[in-house]
């Protein structure tokens, strides 16, 4: 206790050097801290996305996922409706998924035949009420999430694309969507008039009003092969256009009604699916819930090898990107780190050289070298532990400042423009890690001036001026 009451007057004598040794040690902890706020706030807001489109599981044929874009009709799922009865009956499951529910994958050619383009397409058929359930999601609240999804209650031949795909089709007038560019067309020569009685057999030629057939400039056709190979053309009328944020997705997506999807790859045969989505009530039962789905998926895997694979496995941008944010939280620690390390040690040697005769005198009435290194020490970690709880104080009034102030900006791949946040309230596990990394870092620097004072002759010591 003498210790660090001596430790705390030493500091308080040269007020200058120790508020700025203190407020350096605070602007690094609040650097630190903010961007640990911003790094939190990606991943809670990458993992909402992925959790509200794909949910946090999926069971799928074992090779589906690495094979299945290929043919995706020849790894669907038999039976998948007694496999969602299964898991809705289970005792422990049905408290932790919030939505079960199936996705059959295609690929085929969409065609717009008005305008004579065509282009390979991929999508997913959905059971639409279920994509809206999955849609509510927000277990960390954020501030957006996605709209509404227009296929619940449409026709059943309705579909969702891209825009992109509607851009390639030539359905932006159709669908009213904006800062939608326009192929340019050829410009035609422009000639002498029509002789008269030519102009009379093109207009004996070209159709009257009344006999002219109505075209739906929404329709599109879409050739899909079926499940034993044979081609299938559906007529669907395009509802919505959504971006998905991804041109080389956004310009083949579709999403389209299950049973419609069903139809066109399976025709009258079983009709089977390529995944079943599950999104659970928290991430952190993920685990449990692979536990419990282990002997269930045992008892169907009979004729069809089944296996059940987490977002972080289906979506690899989304760890590949947590793991650039840690890496460079790792680096900006390791800056922080280091100014501290040569502020800190600068301030205490500063410290040994104006108390020489001062740390003679407390070794020449009995003060042993471990005393003076101790109290130095001490001094360190007092600027330490002062500086890292007074950036956290910063970094919380900062981070609450910059919510309130309702700023927007646009991910890579995002569609729309999504709040800024910085999530550093109730890091209670990021802040006492700061905190104790910077009070180490500050120790440590202090060490070295402080065994240096604690190895002063003592009478070289008492005689310097």
């Amino acid at each position: 206790m003498m210790t660090l009451a001596l430790a705390v007057r030493n500091l308080l004598r040269n007020r200058r050097r120790s508020i700025s040794t203190l407020l350096a040690i605070a602007i690094g902890s609040t650097s630190i801290l903010l961007f640990g706020g911003y790094s939190t706030n990606i991943n809670y807001s990458m993992q909402t996305a992925y959790v509200q489109t794909g949910g946090h599981l999926q069971i799928q044929h074992r090779d589906f996922y690495l094979y299945g874009s290929g043919n995706p009709a020849a790894y669907g799922i038999a039976d998948y409706t007694k496999l969602l009865a299964a898991i809705e009956n289970d005792a422990v499951l049905k408290t932790m998924v919030l939505v079960a529910t199936p996705t059959l994958q295609f690929g085929g050619i969409a065609g717009n035949s008005t305008a004579g383009v065509s282009r390979t397409v991929i999508g997913n058929g959905f059971i639409a009420k279920d994509v809206n359930r999955m849609r509510l999601w927000n277990d960390f609240n954020m501030r957006s999430g996605y709209p509404v999804s227009a296929l619940e209650g449409s026709a059943a031949d309705a579909v969702i694309i891209g825009t992109g795909l509607a851009r390639v089709l030539q359905l932006c007038d159709a669908l009213k969507i904006a800062r939608c560019p326009k192929p340019e067309k050829e410009q035609t020569t422009e000639g002498a008039a029509l002789p008269d009685d030519v102009a009379q057999l093109v207009l004996l030629d070209t159709p009257t009003v009344a006999n002219a057939q109505v075209v739906n400039p929404r329709k599109i056709d879409l050739l899909v092969g079926t499940a034993r190979g044979a081609p299938n053309v559906a007529s669907l009328e395009v509802i919505r256009a959504e971006d998905q944020g991804f041109k080389e997705l956004d310009e083949v997506y579709m999403m389209m009604h299950l049973a419609q999807t069903q139809k066109l790859v399976y025709g009258n045969s079983p009709p089977e699916v390529t995944s079943i989505i599950l999104q659970l009530r928290h991430t952190d039962e993920i685990p449990v819930a692979i536990e419990r789905l282990a002997p269930i998926l045992a008892s169907f895997s009979v004729n069809q090898p089944l296996a059940v694979l987490d977002f972080r496995t289906l979506y690899p941008f989304y760890l590949q990107s947590m793991n650039l944010f840690d890496t460079i939280f790792g680096f900006i620690f390791t800056l922080i780190g280091a100014i501290v390390l040569f502020t800190v040690s600068n301030t205490m040697n500063a410290a040994v050289v104006e108390r020489t005769t001062e740390i003679g005198t407390l070794r020449a009435i009995g003060l042993r070298r471990l005393g003076i290194q101790n109290l130095f020490v001490t001094e360190g970690a007092l600027l330490g532990f002062a500086g890292a709880l007074l950036g956290a104080v910063l970094a919380l009034s900062l981070a609450a400042l910059v919510n309130s102030m309702n700023l927007t900006w646009l991910p890579p791949g995002g569609v729309e423009p999504l709040p800024l946040t910085l999530i550093v309230w109730g890091q209670t596990g990021k802040i006492l890690g700061t905190t104790f990394g910077l009070l180490c870092v500050a120790i440590l620097s202090a060490w070295w001036p402080a065994y240096r004072a604690s190895r002063l002759n003592v009478v070289d010591a008492l005689r310097h001026v």
